[in-house]
């Protein structure tokens, strides 16, 4: 079988996985509006795509504050509790594993999307030069728009979004996710903390590298306290220069968050990129799940060499609902059609073929054109 190591089974936390390729988060904005509800229609695409080891959703945001882009499902509702309820119990009717993404904008989003126009929120007054965020244009159809300027957080509002986080595990817990992943990668608003050029703080939340990291760790602590370390993740990428984000200090606060995360005892760690790898796996011992453009040989490749436990695709599963299944017969891949990532409906979602239906559409096409 061509792959082997990237097919074969592994445990990330006390969750035995079948093969090591993990579903990627992916932003699709097509939330029920209004609400941002996860839909039938997102059951139906998230267990599409159960034969990966685990999938790991798209962001949901703990707070409609947190939002980052129209039509972004979030977890702060009981109505998005029960869409998401469906979502994991569709992914568990075809035997598949899920892990719900927990997450803050912050800075990465624009007044447009805030309850009543607020600016969005961030560690200090930085804005997300040219970074665009999928919201409502001038004249109200959904597009790109440049992120807004964000007012920096209180101190005291700090402990807020910690329990922000608490309440979203809650509900993920109860809506029957199998691990939560929290996201302090790829300029956020946890990331916004993490990194020099976006915390300017004075308070116990900025300075230091202990004092920028504070906030993803105390999230991180109060969430494994109520659901346990092994089902949770924390997603990072420490050497991320887009979204206008500058880390003078990167491998600092990723090695000595590495140490935090395994004091802790959390089930794995996403490392959305490939800097500091080895020295973050010199320091932490739980499951590393690596994330880049990788081939699948790339992929099989890593995890021999022992720098990770598993790989994530993201691009790769948009068009191959079946992934697992198209590397393990070695077939080519589908490519997906970029106008219809952000937004929609079905079409571009769920309507990308499986190798079989592909075969079989194929098969069709030949016997009747003899």
């Amino acid at each position: 079988m061509p792959y082997e190591t990237l097919l074969s089974a592994v445990v990330i936390g006390n969750l035995e996985v079948p093969n090591r390729v993990v579903m990627a988060p992916l932003a699709r904005h097509r939330a029920a509006q209004p609400g941002d509800v996860p839909t039938e229609t997102s059951a139906h695409y998230y267990a599409q795509r159960a034969g990966a080891g685990l999938i790991v959703t798209e962001p949901a945001h703990v707070s409609p504050e947190g939002q980052g882009g129209l039509a972004a499902p979030g977890i702060c509702s009981d109505a998005q509790e029960a869409g998401w309820k469906n979502v994991a119990g569709a992914v568990h009717a075809r035997q598949g594993r899920i892990a719900v993404q927990l997450s803050h904008a912050g800075r990465m989003s624009h007044r447009r999307l805030q309850e009543g126009g607020a600016p969005p929120v961030a560690p200090s007054a930085v804005r997300a030069r040219g970074v665009q965020v999928f919201a409502p244009q001038d004249d109200g159809t959904p597009g790109f728009v440049d992120a807004d300027d964000p007012r920096p957080l209180e101190s005291a509002e700090i402990a807020g979004i910690v329990l922000q986080y608490v309440d979203a595990a809650h509900r993920a817990h109860r809506a029957g996710f199998d691990m939560i992943e929290i996201d302090a990668s790829n300029g956020y608003l946890l990331h916004q903390f993490i990194a020099t050029g976006t915390n300017r703080r004075t308070d116990d939340y900025g300075g230091s590298v202990e004092n920028r990291v504070r906030i993803v760790v105390e999230i991180v602590e109060a969430v494994a306290s109520v659901i346990g370390a092994h089902r949770v993740g924390v997603r990072l990428s420490p050497g991320f220069t887009g979204a206008d984000i500058e880390d003078a200090e990167a491998q600092a606060s990723s090695l000595y968050l590495a140490g935090e995360l395994a004091r802790i005892g959390i089930a794995y760690v996403h490392l959305a990129d490939a800097h500091f790898i080895d020295a973050f796996r010199d320091i932490f011992n739980g499951a590393i799940i690596a994330c880049g453009d990788d081939t699948a040989q790339d992929a099989n490749a890593r995890i021999e060499r022992g720098e990770a436990d598993a790989v994530a695709f993201g691009r790769a599963f948009v068009a191959n609902p079946d992934l697992v299944e198209r590397l393990k017969a070695d077939a080519p891949l589908a490519e997906p059609d970029a106008a219809t990532i952000h937004g929609g409906g079905e079409q571009g979602y769920t309507d990308y073929p499986t190798l079989g239906d592909a075969r079989r559409s194929e098969n069709n096409e030949n016997n009747e054109s003899n």
